[in-house]
Parts: C-alpha cells; sequence; structure tokens
C-alpha cells in the first residue's frame, strides 16, 4: 500500500462523509482496525479536527461510555461494525438513553461486517430520545485491499433498504439479510465499482448479484512477494469491453440504480442441497438464539461428506466456562432456530470462548481459518455437540 492510496482514501471519505475542521470524532476502535488506524485517527491528521479515543476494552464492558462520550465532546463522527449499534440497542437502558445528547452526532458510520437493517431501525428506536436523528446512520462498505473506504451513501440521507430475495432465485427458502438489506451507498471520487460474472468476467445486468469489482487511486499495489495472487486479485480486466484493472474483492453484491448492496462473501457461500445459504445470515440466526452468545463473533460454513455438504457453526460465549446443562440448552436453541429460519440441520455446534474466532484486521469473519481449525481439531472448544 503506498502513500498515494492512504492519501486518496482520505480524501474519499472526507468528500462523502462531508468532513471539515469544525467535525469531532470519537472513536473505540483499536488502532490495530484498519477503519480505526486509517478512517478515524489517521483521517483526523489529514482533514485536521479534534479526535476522541478510548479503550475498546472500556467499550465492550460498558457499551454506553461510547455514546457518553459522543455526548459529552459532542461528537459528530463515528465509526463502528454493526454489533456495536446491536449492543448498545440492546444494553443501554431508556433511562440512561434518554440522559444522552447526541443531536450532534452527522455520521454514524456502520460498517466492517454485514450491515443489518434490523439494526439500524433498532438502533434510532432506542436513541430518538437522545437526539439522534435516522439520517445520521451511514451503511458503508470497504476492504484493506482497497485501503478501507470504498462506498457510502450521501450525508444527511436516510439509510437505503429493500427486499433483494427475487435477486437470488437459488437462495434458501428463509434469507433474513435478502428480505431486508441495507445498501451501502456509491462510488466516490475517481472510484469505479462494478459487478461482474465472476467466471465469464463481464459486467451483470443492473440488478444481478455478481462479484464486486473495484478500480482507483485509493486500490493497493498488491499482497507483498505474493506475484501470482496480486495478478489474480488486483490485475482484472471486463472480457467482454477489456476494462481494467479492477480489484476482485470476492465479495457478492448488486446495484439497485446507484445503491450498491453487498450479499455476501464469495467464497463463503454455503450450497446445501442445491440451495444457497448466505453464511451472514445464519451467523446471525445463532447469536439471536441465546443471550449466553456473543454478538458478531460467530462462524457458519459447510463441510464435505459423501451423501453432500453439510451446515457447522462456530460461536463464542461471554464465559470462559459453561456448566454442562447450560451448554446443552445453548446447542439445543441454535439448532431449532437454524431449522425454524433456514431449514437446515446444524450438523455440528461448537461453542468456543471470548475472543477466540479468527477475524481480520478489518474485524471480519474469518470463516476459512475457522473452518480449517474446525477440521484440524484446533479450535478451544468450550462445549460442542457434533453429529455422528
Amino acid at each position: 500500500m503506498s502513500h498515494d492510496n492512504l492519501l486518496h482514501n482520505a480524501r474519499m471519505f472526507e468528500a462523502a462523509a462531508g468532513l471539515d475542521h469544525d467535525s469531532v470524532y470519537v472513536s473505540w476502535l483499536p488502532l490495530y482496525h484498519d477503519m480505526g488506524l486509517i478512517m478515524s485517527m489517521l483521517q483526523s491528521l489529514f482533514t485536521g479536527f479534534p479526535f476522541y479515543f478510548m479503550s475498546p476494552v472500556d467499550f465492550i464492558r460498558k457499551p454506553l461510555r461510547w455514546l457518553d462520550a459522543l455526548s459529552r465532546y459532542g461528537g459528530t463522527v463515528s465509526c463502528a461494525p454493526n454489533f456495536a449499534y446491536e449492543l448498545c440497542a440492546q444494553r443501554v437502558t431508556d433511562e440512561e438513553a434518554e440522559a444522552l445528547d447526541l443531536s450532534r452526532w452527522q455520521v454514524a458510520l456502520n460498517g466492517a461486517e454485514p450491515v443489518r437493517a434490523g439494526t439500524l431501525r433498532r438502533f434510532v428506536e432506542k436513541f430518538q430520545r437522545s437526539g439522534f436523528r435516522e439520517e445520521a446512520l451511514y451503511p458503508a462498505y470497504g476492504l484493506a485491499e482497497a485501503t478501507v473506504f470504498v462506498s457510502g451513501g450521501s450525508r444527511w440521507a436516510r439509510p437505503v433498504v429493500e427486499d433483494l430475495r427475487e435477486t437470488a432465485p437459488r437462495a434458501g427458502p428463509k434469507s433474513p439479510g435478502l428480505e431486508e438489506a441495507a445498501g451501502c451507498g456509491r462510488a466516490w471520487l475517481e472510484e469505479r465499482i462494478v459487478v461482474a460474472d465472476p467466471r465469464s468476467r463481464v459486467r451483470c445486468a443492473p440488478g444481478e448479484e455478481g462479484e464486486i469489482w473495484v478500480s482507483g487511486p485509493h486500490v493497493a499495489r498488491g499482497y507483498w512477494e505474493r506475484p501470482e495472487e496480486t495478478a489474480e486479485t488486483f490485475q482484472a480486466f471486463l472480457a467482454d469491453t477489456g476494462e481494467g484493472p479492477f480489484l476482485r474483492t470476492g465479495d457478492l453484491g448488486l446495484f439497485r440504480g446507484d445503491e450498491l448492496f453487498v450479499t455476501g462473501r464469495m467464497k463463503d457461500l454455503i450450497i446445501i442441497r442445491g440451495m444457497n445459504h448466505y453464511p451472514q445470515d445464519i451467523e446471525y440466526t445463532v447469536e439471536q438464539s441465546h443471550p449466553s452468545l456473543r454478538p458478531g463473533c460467530g462462524a457458519a460454513f459447510s463441510v464435505d461428506f459423501e451423501d453432500g455438504e453439510r451446515l457447522v457453526v462456530v460461536q463464542e460465549v461471554r464465559r470462559e466456562r459453561l456448566e454442562e446443562e447450560e451448554a446443552r440448552e445453548i446447542v439445543e436453541a441454535v439448532r431449532e432456530r437454524v431449522v425454524r429460519e433456514h431449514d437446515l440441520q446444524a450438523y455440528g455446534v461448537v461453542l468456543v470462548a471470548p475472543r477466540r474466532i479468527p477475524k481480520t484486521t478489518s474485524g471480519k469473519i474469518r470463516r476459512k481459518a475457522c473452518r480449517d481449525r474446525f477440521l484440524r481439531g484446533a479450535l478451544e472448544v468450550v462445549a460442542s455437540s457434533v453429529m455422528g
């Protein structure tokens, strides 16, 4: 990644979020997280505005502290993954919300993991009493290979939420992520975003799902000392027009007008009995099945058997140890909810201790790494139930 990549990405986010010297940034994101380092700390140096930073541990222990800091310092900008907004909506009481002043919060960026329309709705419902406005919600999309920021909406525009089920005819019978999908905005400055068929490398028709390809001065040069992977990922050209080079993100998405919807991760797609299932939908179902499970800290994937693919879910719990009866209760709750919501039987349900699910520096779940650890028996298991 070059210095120019960093500078251009900072210009993009500055333009997209309407940042200026009067902005006030509040963040708890760790500085090894690219959204914490580049879109928060370095952005404040680039644009030139106050930056208030708090410990990530303090946020996790008490999510109210993040919102209290925004209220106290008059924060206008803050970025966080979807789970942080969900955590605040669940854990902050109505009385605590009424004591906050979030009226100056103008850009509440939600990114680094799937943006849940339900989370956006619950956050607004809880914090309207704090002066928070729906127009401040800012769903966005990005990845480290494009420095960090790729797409986002216009400032003070309500999030775009649409039903995308008809665009994925082979999707599972119930796919909450498609039924109520939040848009992630559009391209900014010189950037280009196209959706292409990953096999034919031809641009998809409007509304058709394909792989998201990105080009622009913010796209990194490649992977360090990995020329073959660099050529495959960073030097893609459209087969029909010859346009390129593009970065192949590996993410699935589609356009509705100018709005980009991110629908899943291409390599992580679960196909069982000929039906496509998006792992993030299953993960969301799992984390909602029992209060002892940590939101945003689960992985769903499939494993090969002679009779076909089978589903495995690995999920963090809130404590290092569980009583046998509680573990059995959680496993049963997970299996029952997955069957009801997705018409799938979970072959394996593995519960692990906090902070054991592998993630990228952007906070995205590394499902392949989790799958590899499961197959090698290398997961640090708190409790497990695998069908014979």
